[in-house]
């Protein structure tokens, strides 16, 4: 068979496999200098020391990004650490320790109750729109009727005590689906006592993840924490809308609960 052969033993088919080669290192440089985009520099573990740069070939060149719906430009890499203090603690000083929540464990922002900071405004759709909103904003739309509706369910927590009732459902306009369940709680906070009938109850958003419809028995079990504890999670600013700040608020303090609601589940299991 004819062999392009150019001059000695190069020919066509050892420059096609070098420039591969060359094709294949440039692009793992590529991706190691974008990877350092966003979460550097980074930061020792127990000193709390910033790393420096490293090096031309491993560190991101600036670069602007156009945000949607008008929200305006924001540069990555920008060298800025978050300002956020943790109110949690080391257990020991060797790197790589855990950290041990101080004070409440479902706000401490540490293990499974971690969150991002992210920007304080509201998840649109393609239209500029709420993405997430609750039903009463949007008549549109609907839970099918051979559906379980959870709208006047009681809700129990993992001590299997009335946390509240199903007020409202939450709907994600651009995927379809129920993000989180609106629940008027009818327990005074960490007193575990029966509020109804004073003004006005309060509301929280439980995520539809964590949440579990026994249509039989008309009851919402919510196993991540525990009945008193659904006080505690963070208020919307907006009864209407959820930022992507508060989304993330939300998911963590339920998530925390799954370690942390009772001292049980903080322990090792045997």
């Amino acid at each position: 068979m004819y062999n392009a052969e150019f001059a000695g033993t190069i020919d066509l088919t050892l420059l096609i496999f070098l420039s591969f080669v060359l094709f294949f290192v440039g692009l793992i440089f590529y991706l190691r200098r974008e990877d350092r985009r966003e979460g550097y520099p980074l930061e020792d573990d127990v000193s709390g020391r910033l790393e420096g740069a490293s090096g031309l070939f491993f560190t991101a060149q600036p670069k602007t990004f156009i945000l949607p719906h008008g929200a305006g430009l924001v540069s990555k890499p920008d060298s800025v650490r978050d300002p956020l203090e943790l109110a949690a603690s080391r257990m020991s000083r060797v790197s790589g320790s855990p950290l041990e929540p101080i004070g409440d464990p479902l706000q401490a922002g540490v293990g499974p109750g971690a969150y991002a900071q992210r920007a304080h405004r509201v998840d649109q759709t393609l239209h500029g729109e709420a993405k997430i909103v609750p039903l009463r904003a949007d008549p549109a739309y609907s839970i099918p009727r051979f559906d379980a509706d959870p709208r006047g369910m009681t809700v129990m927590g993992a001590d299997r005590a009335t946390a509240g009732v199903v007020a409202d459902v939450w709907v994600d306009r651009a995927e379809y689906l129920i993000r989180y369940l609106e629940v008027e709680l009818t327990q005074a906070p960490g007193l575990g006592l029966s509020v109804l009938g004073s003004a006005p109850a309060r509301r929280v958003l439980v995520p539809m993840t964590m949440a579990v419809i026994r249509k039989g028995r008309g009851v919402v079990a919510v196993d991540a924490v525990l009945a008193a504890q659904f006080a505690g999670a963070p208020a919307l600013e907006n009864p209407d809308q959820i930022t992507f700040y508060e989304e993330e608020r939300v998911c963590a303090y339920f998530g925390a609960g799954f370690l942390y609601a009772t001292p049980m589940r903080a322990e090792p299991w045997l």
